[in-house]
């Protein structure tokens, strides 16, 4: 019978680990996101101490194939086995290390109120670790792309190329964070950015995934986007991803 109880409370699930603290003297909570329980909180026992097999396992940026088990208010990590070792590689550089903490802290912010979509941002975030794990990018524009992928699986779209507000065909020399991105000079609220032509392409590609323009940018255009990226991010989450203002801009 017991062993029955235990087995209804275990699952296997792949996950990235997002972030980690310490817990009393030799374990770890770790904030886990899953391909199919969403965002999950569980306590690692004894992975701190040097005899523990799999601490390394669950380190941050970190894609492992974990058994759990259910708990009171933590899950608990009975097993863990490395899917994607991808946190040595990101810490060993700093610019890379940066984005991928603003990326974790960011995948943390909206699975945590959005847990439908919690596969498809899964899916996101470990394709911007591996990108970053092997240097596939500048870390800023992968992160950029990240986010911006992010906010449309959250609901929250942005247009680079049609009129945000009323549909009109661009391209547009103004964009409005609270509009949803380009707008037209009818729709133009006040306080508008006024974004260049370069900068407006760098973005769209950023969002469809256009790599050979995206990697093209110059600096001017990279520095522009990541600014009204950071401030559409901000506007939607009601909040700061405080992770942003360590990650080096060209």
């Amino acid at each position: 019978m017991a062993t029955k109880s235990f087995a209804s409370r275990t699952y296997r699930d792949e996950a990235v680990v997002l972030r980690t603290h310490k817990l009393g003297e030799a374990d770890r909570i770790v904030i886990l996101l899953t391909r199919n329980h969403g965002q999950v909180r569980a306590v690692a026992k004894g992975v701190r101490r040097t005899s523990s097999k799999f601490g390394a396992r669950l380190e941050p940026f970190m894609v492992v194939d974990l058994q759990l088990s259910h708990g009171r208010s933590l899950d608990i990590v009975t097993q863990a086995q490395t899917k994607g070792a991808y946190g040595a590689g990101i810490a060993a550089d700093y610019a890379r290390y940066t984005a991928a903490a603003a990326i974790a802290e960011t995948a943390e912010r909206l699975t945590d109120v959005d847990g439908e979509s919690a596969n498809a941002h899964y899916h996101l975030v470990i394709g911007a670790m591996a990108a970053l794990g092997r240097g596939a990018h500048a870390p800023e524009l992968i992160l950029d792309s990240y986010l911006l992928r992010a906010l449309s699986t959250a609901g929250w779209a942005p247009s680079f190329t049609a009129c945000s507000r009323c549909g009109a065909a661009g391209p547009h020399t103004a964009f409005s964070a609270p509009l949803g991105g380009a707008v037209c000079p009818a729709c133009r609220p006040p306080g508008s950015a006024s974004p260049s032509a370069e900068t407006m392409s760098l973005l769209s590609a950023l969002l469809t995934g256009d790599w050979e323009s995206a990697d093209a940018a110059g600096p001017q255009p990279r520095r522009e986007s990541a600014g009204l990226v950071a401030s559409y991010l901000q506007w939607h989450l009601e909040r700061v991803v405080k992770s942003l203002q360590h990650v080096e801009r060209v």
